[in-house]
């Protein structure tokens, strides 16, 4: 069963005010080099689908519940246990 992990994240276009007051914390903490910030959602799940309509099915899931397409973009990707958000809890 594959585990897949999708990152969404506001377009481009649309202002990301969580990620712009991070970006001016971040030097007061000492951290000057970070830019251009942005935060979004990490989702992971297992997804009981053949090989060969996984993909469809991410990207239905994507675009009809997960994500607001009209301000939100996703990217996708299967990935291992080792490479699990909680892998290392």
């Amino acid at each position: 069963m594959p585990r897949v992990a999708i990152d969404v994240l506001l377009k481009r276009e649309i202002l990301d005010p969580q990620g712009r007051a991070l970006e001016r914390a971040l030097p007061g903490l000492g951290h000057g080099e970070a830019a251009d910030v942005r935060i979004g959602k990490h989702i992971e799940l297992d997804l009981e689908v053949a090989e060969g309509e996984l993909e469809a099915t991410v990207e239905a899931m994507a675009d009809d519940f997960l994500t607001n397409p009209v301000i939100e973009t996703y990217t996708w990707r299967t990935i291992t246990t080792d490479e699990r958000a909680d892998a290392n809890s």
